[in-house]
């Protein structure tokens, strides 16, 4: 789970950046966003988990 995290905040930070740097790929912009979020949320749930 904890690499899967990860993963999923890398991909979500480089389509971050190409969506606002690279203008034809805008939408790159929301996915990154959303897998960012998704990322960030499963770091707190496993946090949560091993302090509970």
């Amino acid at each position: 789970m904890t690499s899967l995290a990860v993963v999923l905040i890398v991909i979500g930070l480089i389509g971050l950046f190409l969506g606002l740097f690279v203008e034809a790929v805008k939408w790159m912009l929301w996915i990154g966003i959303i897998l960012l979020v998704i990322g960030i949320i499963a770091a707190i749930m496993r946090s949560i988990r091993r302090n509970a």
